[in-house]
């Protein structure tokens, strides 16, 4: 249970915003931060880790977890930092729902070259050869309209490479080129050629999973003091002593 702690230390960071302690978000990040033992709990941070595993397990599987139990086990700053997160998220969909008119020109081509290049598979399967032919030469064609299309509007506006699921390099020995299953995708698509998703998209349970995940590092970390701070601490102390009315 506690070592597991270390190897989600890293994922845990990527997404929370709300930290309530820099010192000890900077030594996670960089898995400086130690560990305590089971042992080195209370019991009420014990069974408040039970409660935060318990959820992490459910996330992982698939089930879900209501945000009025999460609310429960996580402090008021990494509740917060968890509703800011889904908020950053709903703001990508929005952004996403914004796609540019560009765009459409190059999908619309290639979803031509899609549709003609699957008749033509299924002419071929059916032994109708000639009629195949046809369908790949009709897809063929729409593929090279979509990959100057592509080339077109990316030269008019380098931010729109964005959108696409691989790099957009149109040199010598590319991998983009005007076979099908080398034209970029678009994030948003559902096709199953797409290479990745819109790398900032998490689902409402990852934003979750990233929630408890620093939750459970954070309770599980040490702060170590440096002597600097430990000094300043026992001279605080002592003048607290040294003005004690008792003293008087």
């Amino acid at each position: 249970m506690v070592s597991e702690a270390l190897s989600i230390i890293n994922h845990c960071q990527r997404h929370m915003k709300h930290k309530p302690n820099t010192k000890l978000r900077d030594l996670l990040k960089s898995n400086k931060a130690k560990t305590r033992k089971l042992s080195e709990l209370s019991k009420t941070e014990q069974n408040r880790l039970a409660k935060l595993n318990a959820m992490l397990d459910e996330l992982r599987r698939g089930e879900n977890v209501q945000n009025r139990r999460l609310g429960t086990w996580l402090t008021e700053a990494e509740y917060e930092g968890f509703k800011s997160d889904w908020e950053s998220q709903l703001q990508i969909r929005e952004e996403l729902n914004g796609k540019p008119d560009e765009l459409k020109r190059y999908e619309d081509k290639l979803k031509k070259a899609i549709f003609n290049y699957s008749r033509a598979e299924g002419y071929s399967t059916k032994g109708k050869h000639s009629t195949a032919k046809k369908f790949y030469n009709s897809s063929e064609s729409h593929c090279e309209d979509a990959l100057e299309v592509l080339q077109e509007i990316v030269a008019a506006d380098a931010s729109l490479q964005m959108w696409f699921d691989r790099g957009l390099d149109f040199g010598h020995g590319s991998l983009v080129d005007a076979q099908l299953g080398n034209l970029p995708r678009v994030v948003t698509s559902r096709s199953v050629d797409r290479q990745t998703t819109d790398s900032r998209l998490m689902s409402k349970r990852e934003v979750k999973i990233a929630a408890v995940e620093w939750a459970i590092s954070a309770l599980l970390a040490v702060e170590p003091i440096d002597k600097e701070e430990r000094k300043g601490q026992e001279n605080a102390k002592l003048r607290e002593f040294i003005q004690s009315p008792f003293l008087e």
